[in-house]
């Protein structure tokens, strides 16, 4: 089989967009088997630029069939805004959901709405959620690649982080 086949069914299998770094989710595939074991390394508190300014995450190891992530990005030294992330253990797979929050922590989505992301693929150093990848970049490096749409435009956004130590 020619690798051009080869890539054009994987492309097929896992619904790839015109974005290199993430997949797309597949009613008809569905999302593979998969447990927070394969995450471990996302744990810990990174630290990156992005939008602007500086952006912090800070990843809770697995506990309870989830893990749980604070983010805050700051522009001139002001919080823009925050989001609360879990990526949690259901049905043999694994979901992430995130909630945005402004700096008074008045939230963007309504009471009980949730962004979801399922999962689409994991890989010994990447895992694909629908438009939304982590991907380890060394021992102390990580890249989140996440889908981004503005109007009618949608652009994949790259935030890069470096593990640090809490003060």
């Amino acid at each position: 089989m020619s690798i051009l086949l080869l890539l054009a069914l994987n492309l097929t299998v896992y619904g790839q967009d015109e974005f290199p770094n993430t997949l797309k989710y597949n009613d008809t595939i569905g999302s593979p088997e998969a447990n927070l074991n394969s995450l471990n390394w996302i744990s810990g508190y990174w630290k990156g630029e992005a939008f602007g300014g500086t952006t912090e995450e800070v990843w809770t190891p697995n506990f309870g069939g989830s893990m749980m992530c604070a983010f805050k990005l700051t522009v001139d030294n002001k919080v823009k805004f925050y989001e609360l992330v879990t990526i949690s253990e259901e049905n043999n797979t694994l979901i992430l959901r995130l909630k945005h929050f402004h700096q008074d922590l008045k939230g963007w989505e309504t009471k009980d709405e949730t962004i979801d992301f399922k999962l689409v693929k994991v890989t010994n150093d990447k895992v694909f959620f629908d438009e939304f990848t982590f991907e380890k970049d060394g021992k102390d490096g990580m890249n989140i690649y996440v889908v981004i749409q503005n109007g009618n435009e949608e652009n994949e956004v790259m935030f890069s982080y470096k593990r640090e130590k809490l003060k």
